[in-house]
């Protein structure tokens, strides 16, 4: 019974915040510079649908607002902007409930608060930045960022990234940046990959669509701010702060295909390679992380606008731990993880989305073996407004498979509010 109530007790809280809120990657800013609905990108947002993935690979510059503009001459320069600025906000508020022999409760508002500049900047340049306040509630700070410039030869679109996450320029849902379940979740460990450099990178890069169904891109990253050691080395009570010795190379290789019926399929791969010296003297040792995945997602239309689509990766990261073993002599020399997400999706049209998700890795470390499912039920009012239910169950935390590892079970309830 007590239960009961703490679940009633987020349901009431979280719907009511929402409906005092005014009512819209979904932002509203794309909404007013395109003057379509989120719907016509999105089919729940943040997963994009074939004219979200264009729009972004087009530099997230086409737009049906009246432009200020301005001629070229031979003493200035042309002018060309949208007359709204591109300008849009986030709120999400939560409730979690975390089973143990003590459970937890914990409610936020906010759970994320952020602001977005996000939309054309000028012709074949465009952006979107997200701002968002920090854990403190004290400051805000750059989260994911991509800049980019786009631009046709023939069939070919190709252009330039810069961007603060590798994946987060990605076009697919099935890579770490916009991948299930797309807030909060497991805490199943991640390769270097999809975390340990997000937003505290700057990475360069051009890309290419080629026009007959391949996607390709190369970067390279630097870091802008001192990295935890991906290795989760402690030295002292501290986590080991690490620099990167050279930049990091990024690549990606896509296949995509819309077929007859509608169907569509994507297979890819994309890695990243990285060296990592310590921090703090810039030279000795070092560790080399070597991640390589494998990835698809399939859409599948059926009746009265409903959908299903899947979205798969594997990812594989080779660690050479010098660095890492010279600071704690108990740390491997190397190692190796395996890291499988699978997340399946069935769209009610607009309005409702159900999916079940599974991560899991497997390695010759302990602490890197997690196994988790979730389950989570969406409901979109309104296009701009999104209440989710979940479910996070382990069978394998850290290596650990008794009873015990049940006590990580989450349960979460959230409004996220866009406008």
């Amino acid at each position: 019974m007590k239960h009961i109530k703490w679940y009633l007790g987020i349901l009431v809280g979280t719907l009511a915040t929402g409906l005092f809120v005014n009512q819209a990657e979904a932002v509203p800013s794309f909404a007013r510079q395109t003057g379509m609905a989120c719907a016509a990108c999105h089919t729940v947002f943040p997963e994009l649908n074939s004219f979200g993935r264009t729009f972004k690979l087009n530099g997230y510059t086409l737009t049906g607002i009246t432009q200020v503009e301005a001629k070229t001459s031979k003493d200035a320069s042309g002018l060309q902007f949208n007359q709204i600025p591109p300008l849009s906000a986030m709120l999400q508020v939560a409730g979690t409930y975390t089973q143990s022999q003590t459970p937890t409760q914990q409610f936020s508002l906010p759970d994320q608060l952020s602001f977005f500049f996000a939309g054309e900047i000028s012709p074949n340049l465009g952006s979107f930045i997200q701002i968002t306040m920090d854990n403190t509630g004290e400051k805000f700070a750059m989260d994911n960022t991509d800049i980019r410039y786009a631009n046709h030869a023939g069939n070919t679109t190709y252009g330039v990234t810069v961007n603060n996450s590798p994946t987060v320029q990605d076009l697919w849902n099935s890579t770490p940046a916009w991948g299930f379940p797309w807030t909060h979740g497991n805490d199943v460990n991640n390769p270097v990959i999809a975390g340990s450099f997000a937003q505290k990178v700057m990475g360069l890069g051009g890309y290419a669509d080629w026009g007959n169904g391949i996607y390709t891109e190369l970067s390279l990253y630097r870091e802008t701010v001192a990295l935890d050691a991906p290795s989760g080395v402690q030295n002292g009570t501290s986590t080991q702060q690490v620099r990167l010795a050279s930049p990091a190379p990024y690549w990606r290789l896509a296949w995509n295909k819309t077929f007859s019926g509608g169907d569509y399929l994507m297979l890819g791969t994309y890695g990243l390679q990285s060296v990592v010296v310590d921090g703090t003297s810039y030279a000795g040792a070092t560790d080399k992380y070597n991640d390589a995945a494998l990835d698809m997602q399939y859409e599948h239309p059926l009746t009265n606008g409903n959908m299903l689509s899947v979205h798969a990766s594997y990812t594989t990261e080779q660690q050479a731990l010098d660095l890492s073993n010279s600071l704690d002599s108990a740390k491997p020399l190397s190692a190796t993880m395996g890291s499988t997400r699978v997340d399946g999706t069935y769209h009610w049209g607009y309005h409702v989305a159900a999916t079940l998700g599974y991560a899991g890795n497997t390695s010759d470390t302990s602490s890197y073996q997690d196994t988790a499912y979730t389950a989570q039920v969406s409901y979109l009012p309104w296009q701009n407004t999104k209440f989710t239910a979940q479910y996070v169950a382990y069978t394998q935390k850290g290596g650990d498979t008794s009873s015990s590892v049940s006590d990580n079970n989450t349960f979460l309830l959230q409004g996220w509010l866009m406008w």
